[in-house]
């Protein structure tokens, strides 16, 4: 059996918080740390929020994620607050500095509505002038071609919690307009498979992004292509948002 509980572990194992040794997680950490409250949506084990902790960030934090595993996973550390929902159920007039959205949760968001309806919540989470963090694969880089497990760097081996060994690969299973569905498949060194993990992921280019913000009552304070803070240019492989609330 590969449990909900499993599945949550691996997540931690495959994405380890490190703001000193990534650059993604190293550009997130100085506004999370700089920020007297904090929401991150779609925070998963929560690992960025226990660390801001661990590293002396005094203020409030809240984790907001529908995964229960991840959840519990996240509530091993009892001074922050953690809520079990989506980003349409963020908490309205709650004040916050600060919201994020890392790892590219936002891809996650497959609809208009569920873009519109996620943004109109997150909006009304902060406090006016407060600041939302983002990021998204730049369509244009076509990432999912090298979800396959023809791509070696794909196909990662590791030892998980329980101390089991493992293998983990992606298939991409349709490309409809701006939508990819793909499996990552967790599997035993023989190949066997344990778990499925499915996923829908949407990849929006910077004007369509730039539209559900503006409608949302955001306005864009910057914009980078790479986590160098590198202006967006034809051969970006990402979309970093930090956009304001009017």
């Amino acid at each position: 059996m590969f449990s909900d509980a499993d599945a949550a572990a691996l997540y931690d194992v495959l994405n380890p918080w490190d703001p000193d040794g990534r650059p993604d997680d190293g550009f997130y950490f100085p506004f999370v740390m700089g920020a007297e409250s904090v929401l991150d949506v779609g925070c998963g084990t929560g690992a960025m929020l226990r660390l801001a902790r661990e590293r002396g960030h005094r203020g409030r934090l809240v984790g907001l994620d529908p995964d229960r595993a991840a959840l519990d996973r996240a509530r091993r550390r009892s001074d922050i607050t953690w809520v079990e929902g989506t980003a349409a159920q963020a908490p309205s007039g709650a004040g916050f500095v600060l919201a994020t959205m890392n790892g590219h949760a936002f891809q996650c968001l497959i609809t208009d509505h569920d873009v519109r309806s996620s943004l109109a919540a997150i909006h009304d989470a902060l406090r006016p002038g407060g600041r939302f963090l983002f990021d998204t694969r730049h369509p244009q880089a076509r990432a999912w071609e090298n979800w396959t497990p023809a791509n070696p760097d794909d196909m990662v081996e590791i030892v998980d919690a329980a101390s089991r060994p493992l293998r983990y690969g992606h298939h991409v299973d349709s490309v409809v307009g701006d939508v990819v569905t793909l499996r990552g498949t967790v599997a035993q060194p023989d190949g066997t498979v344990l778990r499925v993990l499915h996923d829908d992921l949407r990849f929006l280019d910077v004007a369509s992004l730039g539209r559900f913000l503006a409608a949302a009552g955001f306005d864009i304070e910057a914009q980078y292509g790479d986590w160098n803070r590198e202006p967006i240019t034809t051969s970006s492989r990402e979309i970093i948002t930090v956009a304001r609330r009017r």
